[in-house]
């Protein structure tokens, strides 16, 4: 029996939108809506993966209509292809060898992935316990239990002929808050930002926001000298999901100017997303440029590609009035619906995780 080859990328966004990896925009969302109405769930009410399919369209020509995860897709395609091409060469007692070798690594991350779902269960069961002894208690046993799986996967890892190198040259998966930022301040600082529209509009400056998408809290807080806030004063915290990683970007690369006027900016994610890492070290982002808090120039881009990079300046931080919340559209059709329910719960799930944050800072 002849040997597998390696594994290809599940659901490569270039093929579900049937379109070359040199298509250009206009391209990208020509074929976006030709393959939309194809496996629309209007037209194939038989299909229970019709909102399935959509779905993954939907995703795959937002990616790829945003430069900078583009340009880690296609790095990441070229790399598959070259290994492809590498494993092609081999005899078949090297290629038995190889594909062993994968086959084993694959079955260790299965392993490893079903280990992690169960600490996670068991994670969340945790937080219904109040015994302060017994969660520390348990909380150690999971640290201790992360530590020799670690210690596991690295004894057992087997070499690979170069693959280790290769896989350091691999882009990061994209993560679900890779564009996203977390804001905080005072109302009484911001007066006309009490709203999640009025947010989005203030910064919209600095890329395209989905204002629906925007999840915004405001909780009273006590007096705490220590911070200068005053008994009963308002806190708002709100998470903004750009349309865009470089818009993101720009936010809290300018973190320090906008926090002299009372606003914090963060990553939603707690920390900075790994392609940002990987952007630096291939000097897309200027290397030490990305932890300045002033705006990066305008990088020019190569004659003949169709990536663009960060603005040159971002206009003065002032604040601006709300605008009134759009109106509900009447007649909404089948595809508007789908998008508006799948907002719905992406807003759902950010807003449990902002009042998850919001408890953990209280307790």
């Amino acid at each position: 029996m002849p040997p597998k080859t390696p594994e290809d990328p599940e659901q490569n966004p270039y093929d579900l939108l049937g379109i070359l990896q040199e298509a250009t925009e206009a391209e990208i969302r020509t074929a976006y809506r030709t393959r939309s109405l194809k496996v629309h769930p209007d037209r194939n009410r038989n299909d229970p993966n019709a909102a399935q399919k959509f779905h993954a369209l939907t995703t795959a020509s937002t990616l790829l209509l945003d430069p900078l995860r583009r340009l880690a897709l296609d790095a990441q395609l070229r790399l598959q292809a070259a290994k492809k091409q590498r494993f092609a060469s081999y005899d078949n007692k090297r290629k038995a060898m190889v594909s062993e070798l994968e086959a084993r690594e694959q079955e260790f991350k299965k392993a490893r992935m079903a280990k992690e779902q169960e600490r996670t269960a068991r994670e969340s069961e945790n937080t219904r316990i109040r015994e302060e002894g017994r969660r520390m208690r348990e909380q150690r046993e999971k640290e201790l239990e992360l530590q020799e799986l670690e210690r596991q996967y690295a004894g057992s890892k087997p070499e690979s002929n170069g693959t280790v190198e290769e896989d350091s040259l691999a882009p990061p998966p994209p993560g679900d808050l890779d564009t996203t930022i977390r804001v905080k301040y005072t109302l009484s600082s911001h007066p006309a930002l009490s709203t999640a529209f009025a947010l989005a509009a203030h910064l919209r400056r600095y890329g395209e926001i989905d204002e629906e998408t925007v999840v915004l809290s405001q909780k009273a807080k006590k007096s705490k000298k220590s911070k200068g806030l005053v008994n009963g004063e308002m806190i708002v915290t709100a998470l903004v999901p750009f349309n865009q990683l470089g818009a993101a970007f720009a936010v809290v690369s300018s973190a320090q100017s906008l926090k002299d006027r009372g606003m914090d900016v963060a990553w939603a994610g707690g920390s900075e997303p790994p392609i940002l890492g990987w952007l630096r070290e291939r000097g897309e982002l200027g290397g030490p440029a990305a932890k300045r808090a002033e705006p990066l120039p305008t990088k020019t881009a190569p004659e003949g590609t169709t990536f663009s990079s960060f603005p040159s300046s971002f206009p003065a931080f002032d604040d601006v009035a709300p605008p009134p919340p759009p109106a509900a559209k009447a007649g909404m059709d089948y595809e508007s619906l789908t998008l508006l329910r799948m907002r719905e719960a992406e807003r759902a799930r950010l807003e449990k995780e902002i009042l998850e944050a919001e408890a953990a800072e209280g307790g």
